[in-house]
């Protein structure tokens, strides 16, 4: 034995670590390596190896069937520069491949290894290729890549297909100046692609079907990487819209978005990449199918206003959309904004007229984020528009003052900016709650129970709530808004109030003339009423007292030396020289001027006789109306 090691060529821990390697498989005899030893560097050499002197640079054992563990030693096999391990069946822990400094090609895809240690990547400064695919890692928890892999500073392909990859993509992958390939598709990755990707030179990129969550957010980096040909996304919540830019991805052959949450129009730079095959079903793509140039295209469950290629959709349904685009999608109007007609019923927060014309859009605290669309501008029979408690921003299109029916543009709690356009129609602008605008724009009307609430319309979709509104802004035709209007504001303020005062004082005193030459003229003395005071040769001694049959319940009294006074009603006095009688002792004394106490009739009226409690002798002529 000892002669033996001395005459062996092979490096004797190489030779060590090959042992172990075949005394760990159930199986070794489909190596057909040596029973009782041997030289697997010498002559011959063993199958399955490759030498370089004593060294062993080579294990290729691809699809023999083995059945076992690796040496947790391997990597003492310092001069390792390819290992071919896929498609067996080894299994148990993976060794640390740390130390292998001139490995640069490694499969061990296709196997049952169950653990991976943490340094397993340390060290590996000339690896090219490394595949993983296919192995049950750490199935319970997940594993990431760590930082070390960074120093792989040469590495071309990066194949970890379903291994349980766990967490974020890591940021280090976008800035390997040397990948080119990165198939990482049926793990557990979550979260966006990170910005590092941009302008990334990778060729393929596989990041599709993640478990859980799955990836989330934009996919606006993928459009910079110019080297791609095939981009798989797939079964994902990758959310947004295609970006335009995807159109310079000009090496692109194979693109997978199916299966995500991927809004808005398709963007015609797509439509016209010659790609081999395209998959856009089961996501939410609105607007018309574009007539794509792709050999192999899929468009299926999505929101298309129509199902043919190159056919159009409504023109209020494409000023919806731009509209949607706007305010970034919010998600509950995408779910219900689909279909070619805005009127039937769906789509939310839309009401329409009897001429199934969309006329409401109400849409308060509907997670609405972004810049309004000057697209609204093209719902001609819109009145009511109401955004308030969103996240809107920008500005307020001037377009928008061509809508000749609007009447009320609810903008409350936004984050608006002036200048406001000028509208020339009377309009119902609410604006409070807008930090950039005047807390309290120049002619802003308290309006505490703004709470109009659209009509609903047999084929409407309206949010059950609206808000109080506290404060708003009438413009009428050609006014300006209030920002335009700041400088002349201040003056108003001061003016209106003194111009009021003046105006009320102004009425006032020709009212007040008015008033006191209305009582004078009252106080004069109408012939209506006549009283004679007492005759000293009337035997009868008999007061005499005219009264005209007024029908307007007030009566005028003089007595014989010209005074006068005037009543109204029941309680009025009639004063005679030193005799003061009330018309309600009239009546009463002539029993309310009874026929039994009438002395007689004349061309003026008709004459009653009565007597007072102190036994005077009354004559009262009621004269008849009219007469002077």
């Amino acid at each position: 034995a000892f002669a033996s090691l001395v005459f062996t060529v092979t490096d004797p821990n190489d030779l060590s670590v090959i042992n172990e390697f075949r005394k760990g498989l159930e199986n070794p005899e489909v190596l057909k390596w040596p029973e009782n030893g041997g030289d697997p560097c010498g002559s011959p050499v063993w199958p399955h190896i490759v030498c370089s002197g004593s060294r062993i640079q080579q294990i290729q054992v691809m699809g023999l069937g083995l059945k076992g563990p690796l040496p947790q030693n391997l990597n003492k096999l310092s001069r390792l520069t390819h290992l071919g391990l896929q498609k067996n069946q080894f299994s148990g822990k993976l060794p640390s491949f740390s130390g292998l400094s001139e490995l640069s090609f490694a499969y061990l895809d296709f196997n049952q290894f169950d653990t991976i240690p943490l340094d397993f990547f340390d060290g590996l400064v000339n690896l090219q290729v490394l595949a993983l695919d296919e192995n049950p890692l750490n199935a319970t928890s997940g594993w990431s890549l760590p930082n070390g892999l960074q120093d792989s500073a040469q590495l071309i392909n990066l194949t970890m297909i379903n291994c349980n990859l766990a967490g974020p993509l890591p940021e280090f992958l976008g800035t390997m100046s040397s990948l080119e390939v990165l198939l990482l598709s049926t793990n557990r990755l979550s979260g966006p692609i990170p910005g590092t990707f941009k302008d990334a030179v990778l060729k393929m990129l596989w990041l599709n079907d993640q478990s859980g969550d799955g990836m989330s957010g934009s996919i606006d980096v993928v459009a910079t990487m110019v080297s791609l040909t095939h981009l798989w996304l797939h079964g994902n919540q990758f959310s947004g819209k295609i970006p335009v830019e995807i159109g310079n991805l000009t090496n692109l052959k194979d693109l997978s978005v199916n299966t995500n949450n991927l809004v808005g129009l398709i963007p015609e730079s797509l439509a016209n990449m010659p790609l081999d095959n395209l998959d856009l079903n089961n996501n939410h793509f609105m607007g018309p199918v574009p007539k794509f140039k792709a050999t192999n295209v899929s468009f299926m469950s999505n929101s298309f206003c129509q199902t043919k290629q190159g056919a159009v959709c409504a023109p209020e349904v494409m000023a919806l959309l731009e509209f949607l685009d706007g305010v970034n999608y919010p998600s509950r109007l995408v779910e219900s904004w689909s279909g070619n007609n805005p009127c039937d019923g769906r789509w939310w927060g839309i009401s329409c007229d009897d001429n199934q014309k969309v006329s409401v859009i109400n849409l308060p605290k509907s997670n609405l984020s972004g810049t309004l669309s000057p697209s609204i501008a093209n719902l001609e029979s819109v009145t009511r528009i109401y955004l308030e408690s969103n996240n809107l921003s920008g500005f307020v299109p001037s377009s928008w003052t061509s809508l000749k029916s609007l009447s009320v543009l609810d903008l409350s709690n936004n984050n608006i900016s002036p200048p406001l356009p000028k509208f020339t129609t009377p309009l119902k602008l609410v604006l409070n709650g807008n930090p950039k605008l005047t807390s309290n724009p120049p002619g802003a009307n308290p309006s505490p129970n703004n709470s109009t609430t659209p009509a609903d319309s047999p084929t409407s979709s309206v949010p059950p709530s609206r808000p109080n509104s506290s404060s708003s802004v009438i413009f009428k035709p050609g006014e300006q808004s209030p920002e335009k209007k700041d400088s002349k504001s201040k003056i108003a303020i001061v003016v209106v109030p003194i111009a009021g005062f003046l105006l009320l004082v102004f009425l006032a005193i020709p009212l007040y003339i008015y008033v006191c030459k209305k009582s004078k003229d009252k106080h004069q003395a109408p012939t209506a009423l006549v009283v004679h005071p007492r005759d000293p040769s009337d035997s009868d001694n008999v007061v005499k007292i005219a009264i005209a049959n007024q029908t307007n319940g007030s009566l005028s009294t003089v007595n014989a030396s010209g005074s006068a006074s005037i009543q109204s009603g029941e309680s009025h006095m009639i004063e005679a020289g030193n005799l003061l009688i009330s018309v309600q002792v009239l009546r009463n004394v002539t029993k309310n001027f009874s026929p039994e106490n009438e002395l007689g009739r004349g061309g003026f009226g008709v004459v009653y006789k009565g007597e007072l409690d102190d036994g005077t002798q009354i004559a009262v002529k009621r004269m008849e109306a009219g007469i002077v």
